[in-house]
């Protein structure tokens, strides 16, 4: 019932808000001004849109909350999904008309590995945010390899090098090192991996008959959703996982591991989470589209501005149950520029969440150009490809076209800086040096990254038998 009643308000809001608009055009036209700040005569009004409970579906909630779906003719309702693969089926079957997606789920469904479907995305949700969290016991075993600085406390960032120890000693002693990643195509499986893989940890590898990911793997990776990682770790089920927050935090909050990791100490300003939906969706509703992108720029510029002035009431709002529905505390560990570690070892980490600044929502073709080099280097991509196909695919799935279309809208209507936005972008960021390994990444030479990787499918190899054969 307290459902309905908000649906109502918002719509009744929602409604109030054209008749101002119209008479706000009216007065414009008759004043010989432009009257771009009217809605988009959008093709589809009522829209429910999906999310997991996590803290970077912000830019979604805040953009209910405080009227931007509704300043652009939208009624919207956000609904949580029970894990990563419903979310996808869903917006696939068109129950829901888009989501919070993992930046992989797009570029996976896309090029057929699990669900086949075409997707897309003009708008990239948030930047950092993830963590690598590990049990206590395995912590303590490690932490012996972790240089110290002055004040006693662990040098940041740490390595997986002072892991690979403890896993050979699990593995001598007949223990499999089972570890949790929220998804085949997620963020976290290939920053987890990357890490482990950075440090001499053999992370796994796909086949086309063979699809856990773990052959040849000195660490063994499963899925695990999200919400249930800490009592999966606490059980002893999983000795780590890779997740976004408030999953690390929770798990220093409630003594049973220690995060060891920030994913922009992996890869810095790495992006994340985008917003998906069909390209069949896409194409009908153009209209629709730009609004909902227009609405999540403006949602995205609120979290980060006044240097992120308004994070304490994000927080407020992401901590209710409808949609992150954690402690707010546990949620303000991470989302107000700090990180919790070992407990007691707080630091200041300011981009942990970024959801504007750095360019953060544009979709740049090299972001996905990275995704596919990491599902070619495991094997979730079974054959070598040409640059040209790693640029073709970007290109399919990622619109930064119809995200600019939107920008300029936002300037028109005095509602965005122009300065803010990358006109004149390719759609490929400069030669990026910011990973752990130190092994610079050029977008438009995924093979020759992929070459540099001590770990990991490059050239012709491939997987058959249980074996890379090739080369």
């Amino acid at each position: 019932m307290a459902q309905t009643s908000h649906t109502v308000s918002r719509t009744t809001s929602r409604t109030l808000r054209h008749l101002l608009a119209s008479a706000a055009a009216v007065v414009a036209l008759t004043a010989g001004v432009s009257a771009h700040a009217a809605p988009l005569d959008v093709e589809k009004e009522q829209l429910k849109l999906g999310f997991i409970k996590l803290t970077d579906m912000a830019p979604l909630a805040i953009a209910v909350e405080k009227g931007f779906f509704e300043d652009e003719g939208l009624s919207v309702t956000l609904e949580p999904q029970a894990n990563w693969k419903v979310l996808l089926d869903r917006v696939i079957s068109g129950e829901l008309d888009g989501a919070h997606m993992l930046a992989g789920q797009p570029l996976g469904a896309t090029i057929g590995f699990g669900t086949k479907a075409h997707i897309v995305t003009a708008f990239s949700m948030d930047l950092n945010g993830n963590g690598i969290t590990l049990s206590n016991d395995v912590w303590q075993k490690m932490k012996a390899n972790v240089p110290k600085g002055a004040d006693g406390k662990p040098v940041h960032p740490i390595k997986a090098d002072a892991l690979k120890p403890v896993i050979a000693q699990y593995k001598a002693e007949g223990k499999p090192f089972n570890m949790g990643m929220v998804f085949p195509v997620s963020t976290h499986n290939y920053e987890l991996r990357y890490w482990l893989a950075s440090g001499g940890i053999n992370p796994g590898f796909y086949s086309p008959t063979d699809v856990s990911g773990q052959i040849g793997a000195d660490a063994l990776l499963s899925v695990t959703p999200p919400p249930q990682m800490p009592a999966t770790l606490e059980a002893g089920t999983i000795y780590g996982y890779s997740v976004g927050e408030p999953w690390n935090q929770q798990a220093v909050m409630k003594g049973i591991g220690v995060p060891v990791i920030t994913d922009t100490e992996i890869w810095k300003n790495n992006p994340e989470k985008v917003f998906g939906v069909t390209d069949e969706w896409a194409s009908k509703n153009p209209k629709t589209h730009l609004a909902v992108v227009k609405a999540l720029i403006r949602a995205a510029q609120w979290l980060d501005e006044n240097n992120n002035a308004n994070r304490a009431e994000a927080v407020k709002i992401l901590a209710k149950s409808e949609y992150v529905g954690a402690d707010a505390k546990v949620i303000a560990n991470s989302m107000t520029g700090t990180f919790e570690y070992e407990k007691g070892d707080k630091r200041d980490v300011p981009d942990f969440n970024v959801f504007f600044r750095y360019n953060a929502t544009y979709p740049f073709y090299s972001d996905a150009v990275w995704y596919l080099t990491q599902m070619r280097r495991w094997g979730q991509i079974a054959e070598a490809k040409p640059d040209s196909w790693y640029d073709q695919t970007a290109r399919n799935v990622y619109k930064p076209d119809i995200y600019l279309q939107a920008a300029k809208l936002l300037v028109e209507e005095g509602k965005a800086k122009e300065a803010d936005f990358p006109w004149k972008s390719d759609g490929y960021k400069p030669v990026d040096n910011g990973f752990i390994d130190g092994i610079p990444y050029d977008g438009h030479k995924p093979n020759d990254y992929l070459a540099k990787q001590p770990i990991g499918l490059k050239g012709d190899q491939k997987v058959e038998g249980g074996q890379v054969v090739g080369g």
